[in-house]
This record gives structure tokens, sequence and C-alpha cells, in this order.
């Protein structure tokens, strides 16, 4: 297998030759990191074991379908297991899942449905969604989940009124998901993680299955991902865990950075190897994102370097607001392409989805094609979560949110009063809302029941699609449901509902390609599992457009980075004075710079408009830890003056008067009154409730705000 370990350096040749034991390879951005984790599954199946005795995971669908199609192309064996954390346990769970104690044919709740099931809780739990927000008890729920803390153990733990509450609210939520035999997302980590410290014998099966496990990403793996890793390796300690702690970004949705950090202390004799030859990126970009990411503490030390050329310096630009900032960032990427540069390899990100509004009008107006990655958006459509609504209640009839959305799609005339009445008796006897059709008499089912039965024929004639191919399946059902003739009559639209119906058909004919054994719950499985950046096309002639935390994985010859401002980069909620972890806000703008190959550019603006409101933008203060030699600084005016002074970025004269309570004016939002004022190492951050009603936070330096005493008031009424 000598030629597995051609073309590498050295680093990379010894991550890749070893074999036995625990592996932390250090993967800094640009390194090879995927070539290396496909080399060395190879190399283990050529050497050590046999490939379905591999099992290699990473995070995105798209970056499994890429490393399975290199893994292939080293004339590998096939057998090897290749995927997501979550498929993964999604297909043990439905495998094993006596031992779990879920049914078979689980449905996986996806955001819109967990949120309406959530809805349910609340009301069922006597409160009102207008006290509780739905939002704040989703969010809640899935942090103990990440956390492994079950409905029974977070009531055990609520320390006060509010984590009661919270509490009744989980136990019914976990109620209701256990009647419509679902899961949600966190269920597919929590469960078997749990099952797995529980079920000893399960874990030796697993092992002996999965004698050598690669993980891809570890310092994004929370702490169930982290458990279930150490529970398949525990006998044999063949876990190869590749990773860089500097590009740790999803800390906000339960990853924790000690996984990566502490990996050493896991596995004392772990193997140590770190890959620091960067061959993406040019000297320059590579310089300015290493002096920005050595502002953190939470990382381990590598000294990335290249030998690519010293490159353009990176180019940071002001704009006087985000209409300016679009319209010029399109116009200049324009004239790259015109003069030859190829639209697919440019890309621009931004920290927050609502900045990409002014990007699509201003690529709109100049004519540019572009692609947004937004993959779950195409699944959000209503058709098509109509007809997946459709094969899920085929799959698992009691999924009660499936079939509450088809039962009168196509139109059936059954209305509300029916429904609410199969709702009651399907709560009142512990029945899924199919069963109440099934069950109940025709005189307790009121004027409907003959359009009812009608519905509970087609779905016992659908049925048996349950185990059939997945895009035979879909066909049968476009075509017994009344769906496709349906849609077929919206010819009009620009976007015709048909035409999705069909790409649809198309994705599930490629998978059945890819997957020949694959059923229709695998598909759905499948579907459940997409990502934002599973939608980006590799190649396609557009400008992509994508968040940062959906950049991660990428590269693009040309990269801009919008919106360096304090408040957005490094974010900060509007209920926050300070962001909640700049040292990840760090991380996440050194991974949007290590996406460039070739040119950098870094905009901020001096007005944003957000929520409705313009307001003074101070520019972020991570453009303060570049180096100064290899940056183009921004030399332009601004467009357009602006008919009130600026603001200078020094504290008031009279800083000293400030405290919480002091009144302060504003030119736009009138007379305040400062409810907390906080002074850090850099700026001083002020929160104000406003007379109108409105409360704002501002960095005071940059506020346009002036501190007025209770006699001018007093004068002023």
């Amino acid at each position: 297998m000598e030629h597995l370990l051609q073309e590498l350096n050295e680093p990379q040749r010894e991550a890749v030759a070893h074999t036995d034991g625990p592996l932390l390879i250090l993967a800094g951005p640009g390194s090879g990191k995927t070539r290396v984790v496909t080399r060395r599954a190879a190399h283990l199946a050529a050497t050590v074991t046999r490939a379905y005795k591999i099992l290699a995971i990473t995070f995105t669908n798209k970056a499994a379908t890429e490393m399975r199609e290199r893994i292939d192309s080293l004339g590998v064996a096939p057998g090897m297991t290749v995927c997501t954390f979550h498929a993964l346990c999604a297909k043990l769970l439905r495998i094993h899942h006596d031992r779990v104690g879920v049914p078979a044919n689980f449905t996986i709740f996806d955001r819109d449905d967990r949120r309406k099931i959530i809805k349910q809780a609340i009301a069922d739990s006597d409160l009102s969604t207008t006290n509780w927000q739905p939002s704040a008890i989703e969010s809640a729920i899935g942090d103990a989940k990440n956390h492994m803390v079950s409905a029974a153990e977070f009531a055990e733990q609520a320390s006060d009124w509010r984590e009661r509450t919270i509490a009744r609210v989980y136990t019914q939520y976990e109620a209701i998901l256990t009647k419509m035999g679902g899961l949600d997302f966190d269920d597919l980590l929590m469960r078997m993680a749990v099952v797995l410290s529980r079920d000893s014998q399960l874990c030796m099966d697993l092992e002996d299955r999965f004698s050598y496990v690669l993980i891809d990403e570890y310092q994004d793996t929370n702490d169930a991902q982290y458990l279930i890793a150490k529970q398949l390796t525990q006998q044999r300690k063949n876990l190869c865990a590749t990773g860089d702690p500097d590009q740790s970004i999803y800390g906000w949705r339960g990853a924790n950075i000690e996984n990566i950090l502490a990996f050493e202390k896991d596995y004392p004799n772990a193997k140590v190897v770190r890959l620091e030859q960067n061959y993406r990126s040019t000297k320059r970009v590579l310089s300015a994102a290493s002096a920005l990411i050595a502002g953190n503490s939470q990382r381990k030390e590598k000294s990335l370097w290249t030998e690519n050329a010293d490159g353009a310096r990176i180019r940071v630009v002001e704009y006087e607001n985000g209409d300016e900032e679009a319209a010029l960032v399109v116009r200049d990427l324009a004239q790259r392409i015109r003069e030859g540069q190829d639209a697919s390899s440019v890309a621009v990100f931004y920290r927050v989805n609502s900045l990409s509004r002014s990007l699509e009008e201003a690529f709109l107006r100049e004519g540019l094609p572009y692609q947004i990655a937004r993959g779950v958006e195409f699944y959000n459509r209503k058709e098509i979560r109509d007809v997946l609504a459709y094969m899920r209640v085929v799959v698992n009839p009691a999924d009660d949110v499936a079939l509450l959305r088809i039962i009168n799609t196509p139109t059936r005339g059954i209305g509300n009063t029916t429904v609410n009445r199969l709702k009651d008796f399907a709560k009142g006897t512990q029945q899924s809302i199919l069963e109440v059709v099934n069950t109940r008499s025709a005189e307790d089912l009121g004027r409907s029941a003959k359009k009812l039965k009608t519905f509970a024929e087609l779905m016992q004639r659908l049925a048996p699609l349950f185990e059939l191919p997945p895009a035979k399946a879909l066909d049968t059902i476009l075509r017994e449901s009344g769906l496709r003739a349906m849609y077929a009559q919206n010819i009009d639209l620009d976007d015709a509902p048909a035409g999705n119906l069909d790409e649809l058909l198309s994705a599930a004919s490629v998978y059945q390609e890819d997957f020949p054994e694959a059923t229709l719950i695998d598909w759905l499985e499948h579907t459940a599992l997409v990502s934002d950046v599973d939608a980006v096309e590799d190649g396609r002639a557009a400008v992509t457009l994508m968040t940062l935390h959906a950049a991660k994985g990428l590269e693009f010859d040309v990269v801009y980075v919008i919106g360096w401002e304090e408040g957005l980069l490094p974010f900060r909620r509007r209920d926050q004075i300070e962001s909640s972890d700049v040292e990840e806000e760090r991380r996440l703008a050194f991974v949007g710079m290590t996406r460039a190959r070739k040119r950098l550019t870094l905009s901020y603006v001096r007005y944003r408009m957000m929520r409705g409101i313009t307001e003074r933008s101070v520019r972020s203060p991570f453009l303060d830890e570049l180096p100064y030699n290899e940056v183009e600084w921004p030399t332009k005016a601004p467009t357009r003056a602006n008919k009130r002074q600026i603001p200078s970025g020094e504290l008031p004269h009279d800083i000293e008067e400030w405290h919480m309570g002091s009144l302060v004016r504003h030119p736009i939002h009138g007379l305040g009154q400062v409810m907390e004022i906080t002074k850090g190492a850099r700026r001083t951050h002020v929160d104000v409730q406003f007379k109108n009603g409105s409360r704002r936070s501002w960095v005071l330096e940059f506020a346009d705000l002036e501190r007025v005493d209770f006699d001018e008031v007093g004068d002023a009424r």
C-alpha cells in the first residue's frame, strides 16, 4: 500500500501509517486533513483489518459523501461505514430499538415539528405560549439533552419556579414524542449515548463490529457524541480524532471544545500528529488569520506555514451603510468575474442570515448568478413537506404531526371541527389520530365519517410502500394521494410546485442508485438530516453566499466577509452587554478568513440598519488584532456625508457622573434611563430603557447619547 503514502508530507505519512491505539491529528486549515483521513481509512483496510470493520464519522452529509467517494477512489473494498453522527445513531437505534425502548419505525421530528409539539406540550401543561415562549422552552430542552439530562433528571435538579415549570413542559413534551413514536435530533445522540453507557454487551458487540473508529471535526463533538466515541472504543482504544480547537464554532449548540483539548488526558498514551503546512492560502492570508487566533487561550499551539506565494494584502473596507456595502461588494466581484475570475470560486460570508437580503438584491440588480447555502429550505417548501408527511405516516402511522398535515391535503372536506374532535378522542383514549379514524363509529365521526373512511382506505393502500425503494414509493404516493394532480395546476408560478416534486423524485432516484438496498424509511432518515451546506453545488457558475458557520470545510479563491462590527462579529444579542463567547467568535472569524485561497476582503459599515432601526456601528475589535503590514486599510472617505455630527469615538467628558439610573437623551429615541453600564478593557457598554418603550444597548464611545440632569428634564416638561 505504498501508493497511499505517496505525495504526503512527513506528518501526514505518520498519521496515515499509524494503526493501533489512540491518535489525535491536530489539523490546521488547508493542511490536507481530508486526504489524511481518507488515506488512513484505506491504509487500515489494506493492512490490519477489513473495510467493513472501519467506522468513519463526520458532521455533514456533504462531507460524508465526499469522504466516501474519495475512499472508494483509493480502491478500498466495499462495506466501510462512512456517515454523520446523527445518521449512525439513527441506524443503530432502529437496529437495536428493543434495547433502547423506541419503535423501529420511529419518526425523526425536525425543528418545525419540534416547535409544534412544544406548543402542544405548553398547552397540555396548562400554560400560555404568551408567557412561556416556545423558542425559549425549546432551547432549554435542547441544552438539557445535549448535556444528557432527561426530563426526570431536569425536574429533580430544578432549583426555582421557572426551572420547575420548564420541567413540566419537558416531561409533557417527552410524553407526546413517546405517544407518536418519534425522536428529535437531540434524542438520536442522547438515546444512543445513554444505552451505550448502560449496556456493556451492546458496547462490546459494536466494538467488535467497528474495530477502528475515525472521527473528523472532533472539536465539534458535544457531550453525547464524546461518550458515544468513548464507549465504541473503550476496549481497543482505536480512536482517531481529527480536528482543530481553533475551528470549534458550535458551542451554541452544545459542542464542547474540551473534548479535543483534553484528548491526551483521556488517552495518556495517545499519539499526537500536527498538520501545520497549509496548502490552501497565501502567506498573507495565513499570517493575518494566525495573528487573529493567537488572541485565544483555549487552543493547542500550532505554527501554521505555507510554501504558497505571498499573495495580495488582505483588504479592509469601510462603507457608509449596509446597502452600500452590498452594492459595492457585488460590483467589485462582478468586475473580477468580467476579468476572468470563475464565479464558482467566489464566496461572500456573513455572521447572520439577515445580512443576505441586501446582497441578494444587489446580485439581482447586477444580473449575477448566485446560490445561497440553505439546504433545508428546499425541504421546507409546502409541497415537499406535504409529500414527506405522507411518507412519514406510511412509515409511522402514530405520527400525528404528519397526519394532521395531510388529512385534508388535497382538500377532502374535512374541516377544523372534525379535526378537533379527532384530537380530543385521541387524547382521551391515548390513541393515534389514525387509530381513532379506523376504530370510531360513523356516529362518533359525524358528518365527515365517509370522508374520513376514504382517507383511511387511502393510507391502508399506501401502507405496503413501507419497505419499497424510495423512488418507487414516492412516485406511488404522488399519484395515489392526488398531490401530483393538485400541484400540476400551478403552472403559472415562477417556482412551480410540480417542478419541485419532480426534483424530489430525482433526489430519491439518485439516493436509490447510491444505496440500492435502501427503503423508504432510509431515505426519510436521509432527508431529515439535511444541513444548509448540503445544498451547495460544487462547480456551479455562481457566487456562493453563506453564513460563516456553513462555510467550514469549504474553500474559495476569492472570499468577502461582510459585517465586521461589534455586535455582529463578535456577535452579541440585544439582551447582552458582552458577547457570550468572544473566543468562539474569534474562531468563527478565523474559519472565515482561512477559507480564502488567494484574495480576502473584510468589510464593515458606519451605520447598519437592524430590525428596522439604523444605528451607528463600531468596527470589530478583531480588525485591530490583524498584523498592520499584511492589511490594506481603508483610505476612502464615506460616500455620503452624515447630516449630524459623527461621534468622536471617545467617552463623554462627564463619564464619572454616568451610573445606573442616569437620564440620557438620544437624537432618535429621545429620553431614556441607563439600566446598566459596564466598562470593559476596550469599550464601555451602556444599556438604556427609553421613554418610548424601546430598549437599546450601545458602545458608549459611539452611542450619540448625552447625559441630562433631572432638573433639565423638569424644565423641558
